[in-house]
């Protein structure tokens, strides 16, 4: 994850394996190697204002390529330290590295692969939340490089699951497959760069036309520079949770 100069953390004491469920097909949805980290009682994410428990959001943290569920918590830090943090694997490989689904080449993505990945992390996020007892708790994702891809796509297939995505380098992952989900109430944020090679700015800019268009909110921010996330996106990001955070509650 470049750019973004985080101080290493050490959390092997706050991985939890998933509890033993009396439901297979939810064993089986959480069957993948991720970290829950509980957070500080009553965090309101990004305001560094106490609330209630049972309202304060739950950060889904998605790595890039290369990354794993550990890396991705240096961001999570980057945003709120005291938040509740879900960061599952990657189950795809390319080259050795992780990623959420396949492609064909650099930018081209295998879309019959991502719906697949997108119904998987729907169903991870669905028995994580009842495993974990975060009962109606907001789960928003953050998502970096490939990981801001599958978190759009499962907000846009999957928005009774997921309808809280700030997305870092991200791109439209969905490229001729017609959407018609109702997005209402679903809010993003998408920070790029304008010489992004990786996630070039007219498949951003397809992405947030295609979310607006099926009624989603969308905040966008371009700064100058290429891929990766700076201290000015970790900055904007942490402003738009407490917004959210504000409205939501």
């Amino acid at each position: 994850m470049p750019d973004l100069d985080l101080p290493d953390i050490d959390r092997a004491d706050s991985d939890h394996a998933a509890a033993s469920l009396a439901d297979g097909r939810e064993r089986s949805a959480l069957d993948w190697p991720h970290v829950f980290r509980t957070g500080a009682p009553g965090a309101s994410v990004g305001s560094g204002e106490a609330g209630s428990e049972a309202d304060s959001p739950v950060l889904l943290m998605l790595h890039g390529t290369g990354g794993d569920e550990r890396e991705i918590l240096n961001l999570a830090d980057a945003l709120d330290p005291t938040a509740t943090v879900l960061a599952p694997r990657g189950r795809v490989t390319e080259g050795g590295m992780l990623r959420w689904f396949r492609r064909l080449s650099e930018g081209v993505f295998d879309v019959d692969d991502v719906v697949i990945r997108a119904g998987e992390l729907a169903g991870f996020i669905a028995a994580a939340r009842q495993s974990y007892g975060l009962g109606e708790r907001s789960i928003i994702a953050v998502g970096f490089s490939n990981g801001a891809n599958i978190a759009l796509a499962t907000a846009l297939l999957h928005p009774g699951v997921l309808d809280r995505v700030v997305a870092f380098s991200g791109m439209f992952p969905l490229d001729g497959r017609a959407l018609t989900t109702d997005l209402t109430g679903t809010a993003v944020l998408l920070l790029n760069g304008r010489s992004d090679q990786m996630a070039p700015l007219d498949s951003a800019d397809r992405a947030t036309r295609t979310l607006t268009e099926l009624g989603a909110r969308v905040d966008r921010e371009l700064r100058e520079g290429g891929h990766g996330i700076t201290e000015t996106d970790a900055a904007t990001a942490r402003s738009w949770l407490a917004r959210l955070d504000e409205t939501h509650g």
